[in-house]
């Protein structure tokens, strides 16, 4: 049997070897294309070369593109393991030829592929055309043979591809494989005329020849292109000869795994087989989107994540399984598809953790989400209701987060349905209120503050890369008020745009440089510089002397030395991130930055905080590169030419045609728009200062080099001297010498606390003097001098002992005007009254409330002027 594995690199193979540049599939993120949640087609990464945007260097191209359907127009979730056919994560074989070849040779191709690599049997083969292509028709029975009988013409809606309402479209030809009469779904049972399985379309070949200018009008493409797509799991289901998907090799590996840690057998239960195959896919899904820098979270990508991860879950539950399981299923996903994409091999271990971290989470919260949302469903039906109010979907997932898709998978089954707009309103009512408390900083976005200048086409060239002073026009003058002025004079603040400035605008995690701007009219200090569009840059200036007039020329010049420390930091920090990625793992990467001259703030994608030797690995790891004085050495190069050379891009960024690529050779290389020093060197030293968590999977480092980073360590210094000189310890005795002191406070506060339950005690031989009967009950009311509730409890023990029968209520004030209060009822008495009940009037007295078993209750309040009123409404409930 031909394994996935082998047809996925077959296909690869046959398309090299007739001309194809194999290219690696992109992220599940797309790179370029803002409009997409996640890639849904082998095509989307070359949107841009279709569109004669972009020139790949290459007239044929052949991938395997990972994909994910689980939004919009492509939403399949609800449908997985349900069928044979759904995923959310599925492989796109795909063939492409940008103006290269068209029709004859993409059918011939697939032609050959099928029947010759791979040996599918010609006679179950058909193929589908659109309406009007002729030349489709004639072609498939040139190339393949095909009887006119073999041959389907089909309309727009299953065989005409468009990009969208304009832009590149044209016919399509699908392939399509005969499973056999016996799957027939009847007598009409035919391709263009029902659904069924037994005409499967399993290659899809789109003929780009037109492009859309608008709704009437299409035209011609110069150069045709061709754009296909075949899945893996569909054709590896032909091949290996199985009815679904979810049977080939691929899956019933992954399923295999969920099947064993359940204890159940694949294909024993319908119900267990379908969580089975929710499991299979959702583990390919978390594992892929993991490995390409997807976290968990509340909204956007992460979302979708995080509904995938508690879908298993829920379907998990359904076979038995209540401890994590997903991150054992995630771990096979890399055993089986590891070699065909070494990102997972790479993010092995962070994934698993953060799938681990997810699992545990949740599992609390699935177990609340599930008993409230069955409480309810039991009152809907005996209530006779057949629909789930938007207020409670919603209050399920705002208090537990509890996703809106499991409240219908389990509610369907009984069936019941959820108001999903409901759901929806209260969504959005919620953000409405949260949009209206928020009052915001106050501060103006620089887009914002210069929209007119952008609108206008103002630019001001950067040359801050080469120089560090320049003279220029100054060609704008913004007020703080952010309105256009001819000049801005001593004493007052605004912005300076000037036609060429060697100031770094803030940009990419790097703070603005300052420095000072001086005409023959005045002089400014430059207190920070923006960007305020890709090629705008707006100082932020403060007229110190005379003014600072619109249209004359300014020297401007940036603050070498702040500068220096900005470029130490930011070097640093790529150096950071190799050792990271080095010490912890290839998981790891670049969540966000911040690169000012006296420190540097690095947050990075990882589960755990970091072990004292893991940085102390990385702060060596740095060290070391510094010490090497290695060269920094800049480049611009096309963006494709920068990644084959291995430069990192940093995740979610949107990168032009070019980038700069900033490289410490052997060490570090990375796309970089920032300001840089010229040997690693220059940085003098490198010291992490902290690490902590900032969100789910993230972590932040703080650190600092050179001069501050002298700085940091002599003030490091003095507290360690000071804590000595405090101990009166002398060097390389401070821990032992301050872990004796924690031993002797702590055998203090144990004897202190000792001391006071002793005296607790102790007063009650005297406080028996107040023992009175009222109704025939023996009460006992006392104020206690007890430090701690522990003391005061100690002394209710001992007065329990000397009055066997009766109500005891003691009473003690602490520090901070607390109070504390005990009662306490014999269970002789419980007939007639209990500690609780006694103790809730009481506790009213002193501004509080309290609770507890019948035999002894506790209560706390803040007002100790009404311990006596207490006493007095216990006596007075006793009395009846």
């Amino acid at each position: 049997m031909m394994t996935a594995n082998e047809i996925r690199a077959k296909f690869l193979e046959f398309f090299v070897a007739n001309g194809h540049q194999q290219v690696a599939s992109s992220p599940l993120v797309p790179r370029e294309d803002p409009s997409l949640l996640f890639t849904n087609a082998g095509m989307v990464q070359f949107k841009k070369v279709f569109l004669g945007q972009d020139k790949p260097g290459y007239k044929r191209a052949t991938t395997s593109q990972k994909c994910l359907r689980v939004g919009g127009k492509h939403n399949d979730l609800e449908n997985v393991g349900r069928t044979a056919r759904h995923h959310t994560f599925f492989e796109m074989l795909g063939n492409f030829s940008f103006g290269d070849y068209f029709k004859e040779d993409a059918i011939r191709f697939a032609w050959t592929f099928l029947t010759e690599v791979i040996g599918l049997d010609k006679s179950r083969l058909y193929a589908t055309v659109y309406l009007d292509d002729d030349e489709a028709h004639g072609l498939w029975k040139k190339v393949a043979g095909l009887s006119d009988e073999r041959i389907y013409r089909l309309g727009e809606k299953d065989n005409f591809w468009s990009m969208g309402d304009t832009g590149p479209c044209g016919p399509c030809s699908e392939i399509m494989y005969d499973r056999g009469a016996e799957i027939a779904c009847g007598p009409n049972c035919g391709i263009g005329t029902c659904d069924c399985d037994r005409f499967l379309e399993i290659w899809n070949l789109v003929f780009m020849q037109y492009d859309q200018i608008d709704k009437e009008t299409r035209v011609a493409l110069p150069r045709p292109s061709i754009d296909t797509g075949m899945g893996l799991e569909r054709i590896a289901a032909v091949v290996q000869g199985v009815h679904s998907n979810f049977d080939i090799d691929l899956f019933q590996t992954i399923i295999a795994t969920a099947a064993s840690i359940a204890k159940v057998a694949y294909g024993d239960n319908d119900e267990h087989d379908t969580a089975l195959r929710v499991i299979g896919d959702h583990s390919r899904s978390v594992a892929f989107l993991l490995a390409d820098g997807v976290m968990p979270s509340n909204e956007g990508r992460g979302y979708v994540l995080r509904r995938l991860i508690r879908r298993a879950l829920r379907f998990g539950k359904l076979i038995g399984l209540s401890d994590p399981f997903l991150f054992k299923t995630a771990g096979t996903v890399v055993d089986v598809m590891g070699d065909a994409y070494p990102e997972l091999v790479a993010s092995r271990e962070f994934m698993e953790r953060v799938v681990r971290e997810e699992e545990e989470r949740f599992g609390v919260t699935l177990d609340k989400g599930l008993a409230i949302l069955g409480e309810e469903l039991d009152r809907m039906e005996a209530a006779g209701e057949k629909t789930i109010t938007g207020q409670f979907a919603f209050k399920l997932y705002d208090t537990y987060g509890f996703p809106l898709d499991i409240v219908n998978d389990v509610a369907g089954k009984r069936g019941i349905v959820a108001d999903e707009d409901g759901y929806r309103a209260s969504m959005a009512e919620q953000k409405a209120r949260a949009k209206k408390a928020w009052k915001g900083s106050g501060e103006t976005d620089p887009a914002v503050l210069f929209l007119e200048l952008l609108e206008s086409g103002m630019k001001s060239r950067f040359v801050g890369y080469e120089a560090l002073t320049a003279q220029s026009r100054v060609n704008a003058l913004i007020s703080a008020e952010g309105q256009a002025v001819e000049r801005l004079t001593a004493g007052e603040t605004g912005y300076m745009v000037s036609a060429v400035t060697p100031f770094y605008g803030e940009s990419g995690g790097q703070a603005g440089d300052v420095g000072k701007v001086s005409t023959l009219t005045g002089d400014a200090a430059v207190t920070g510089t923006v960007k305020a569009g890709p090629e705008l840059t707006a100082h932020h200036i403060k007229v110190e002397a005379g003014e600072i007039l619109l249209d004359q020329e300014a020297e401007l010049a940036v603050d070498t030395a702040t500068r220096m420390a900005t470029a130490r930091n930011h070097t640093a920090t790529h150096l950071l991130h190799k050792a990271l990625k080095n010490v912890l793992g290839g998981h790891v990467n670049q969540a966000g930055s911040l690169v000012a001259p006296d420190r540097l703030r690095f947050d990075f994608t990882h589960v755990s905080a970091m072990t004292p030797e893991e940085l102390a690995r990385v702060e060596d790891e740095v060290n070391a590169a510094i010490l090497l004085d290695a060269p920094v050495v800049t480049e611009v190069l096309p963006i494709e030419a920068a990644r084959s050379k291995g430069a990192t891009a940093l995740f979610g960024e949107k990168y032009g045609d070019e980038v700069r690529v900033v490289e410490v050779p052997g060490v570090s290389m990375e796309f970089c728009g920032g300001t840089h020093l010229s040997a690693t060197g220059q940085a003098g030293s490198f010291l992490i200062l902290s690490e902590a968590g900032v969100a789910a999977g993230t972590r932040r480092i703080e650190a600092a080099t050179g001069l501050n980073a002298l700085a940091q360590m002599r003030a490091m210094r003095g507290e360690r001297d000071e804590a000595l000189h405090l101990v009166k310890a002398r060097p390389g005795e401070l821990v032992g010498r301050v872990k004796k002191l924690q031993d002797e406070i702590k055998a203090l506060g144990k004897e202190k606390e000792q001391l006071a339950a002793k005296l607790a005690s102790g007063q009650g031989r005297d406080l028996l003097s107040g023992l009175e009967e009222i109704g025939g009950v023996k009460v006992l009311c006392a104020k206690v001098d007890a430090p701690n509730v522990k003391a005061l409890r100690e002394a209710m023990d001992d007065l329990r002992s000397k009055v066997p029968s009766g109500v005891v209520a003691i009473a003690a004030e602490q520090e901070g005007g607390k109070v504390s209060l005990i009662v306490a009822v014999s269970k002789d008495l419980h007939g007639r009254f209990t500690a609780p009940a006694l103790i809730k009037d009481a506790a009213a007295a002193v501004g509080g409330s309290g609770g507890g078993r019948p035999d002894m209750a506790q209560a706390g309040g803040t007002n100790p002027a009404g311990i006596d009123e207490a006493f007095s409404r216990v006596k007075a409930a006793v009395a009846g």
